[in-house]
């Protein structure tokens, strides 16, 4: 195959098109055009050809791999099924995975232990937390270390019910109403028992 014309793209720094004589367009990168020593009028059997395109692959699945970290943390596996739905094979995906670890972009234990920070700072409990772990893709075995951020002896429901509260002793129905919040917000049944008793109250039990 032909290899018509080489420029750099417009729109994207570091980026080179490769225009083939077939009509293809080959996107790869400055490395790719070094690694093969491209210029216009090279011949490129079929071998060389495909060995390019995987290069290429691999080299543009990192750099979007690395823009989506650059704008938000997130665990491996979200980012491996974010690459594939923009295209990335799995085998680019979890390449450029790999590669984020390697230079320390990546790392699902410091992303377990920031969402746990985060979403103990949004007054949500142990089970509610939990489930984000799950949702944003952490792996299980990461969890109970993670967990090891949340504040100890259960504050984060006394606050929120302090917050709510603002000093006014609650009517039956609004400590059921506040009660219900805190189990929708991860708390088990015990916790949330402890943080009225902390504000004097005791709940009434169905």
């Amino acid at each position: 195959m032909r290899v018509e014309r080489i420029e750099a793209s417009k729109h994207k720094k570091g980026r080179i098109l490769v225009f083939l004589e077939d009509g293809a367009c080959l996107k790869i990168t400055e490395q790719e055009l070094l690694d093969f020593g491209l210029r216009s009028g090279d011949q490129l059997d079929e071998a060389a050809l495909e060995r390019l395109k995987e290069a290429a692959g691999i080299s543009n699945t990192r750099a979007a791999a690395a823009s989506l970290i650059g704008k938000r943390a997130m665990s491996r596996l979200c980012l491996e099924r974010k690459l594939q739905e923009k295209g990335a094979s799995e085998a680019e995906a979890r390449y450029a995975a790999e590669w984020l670890e390697a230079i320390g972009a990546l790392n699902d234990a410091e992303y377990a232990a920031a969402l746990v920070r985060h979403y103990s700072r949004l007054g949500y409990g142990p089970a509610r937390v939990r489930e984000k772990l799950y949702e944003k893709g952490v792996p299980r075995e990461l969890w109970e270390d993670a967990l090891e951020e949340l504040p100890e002896g259960g504050g984060q429901a006394e606050a929120f019910l302090q917050g709510k509260l603002r000093g006014r002793t609650p009517d039956e129905k609004e400590k059921r109403r506040l009660t219900s919040a805190l189990l929708r917000r991860g708390f088990s049944w015990s916790q949330v028992r402890a943080a009225w008793r902390q504000l004097g109250e005791e709940m009434q039990e169905d």
